[in-house]
């Protein structure tokens, strides 16, 4: 089975301390460091992960998923999931997870929601 990577494109909000990080390919044990690191290397006080071009998830890139979410808590910021594929969205569920999520259907609707509220 050949390796897919993981591409993050970075995009500004349109509040002035919003990210939007479109993940295009897994998340997956191969992907995981490329992933931590692009949110490592963001200090926004709301990041948005458009993950509509991303097919599936495993369980290490889960993990990462989910501390990615406690690490923004902890640090009083806000991470909000949009575009989230039937498949990934089940593997949230199964594993009880999902409800920690603020999801949006679409990046621009969480973009919209969260300049208007400034907070998910």
């Amino acid at each position: 089975m050949a390796l897919q990577e993981l591409t993050v494109e970075r995009f500004e909000g349109v509040a002035e301390d919003q990210r939007i990080l479109l993940l295009r390919g897994p998340i997956t044990i191969e992907t995981t460091p490329h992933f931590e690191r692009a949110i490592r290397n963001e200090c926004a006080i709301t990041m948005i992960l458009d993950l509509s071009d991303v097919p599936y998830i495993d369980s290490v890139g889960l993990g990462s998923l989910v501390a990615a979410y406690v690490s923004h808590q902890k640090d009083g910021r806000c991470l909000v999931l949009t575009g989230v594929k039937p498949r990934v969205e089940k593997i949230l569920e199964i594993t009880k997870v999902k409800d920690l999520f603020v999801i949006f259907a679409t990046t621009w609707e969480a973009v919209e929601a969260l300049a208007n509220t400034g907070e998910a």
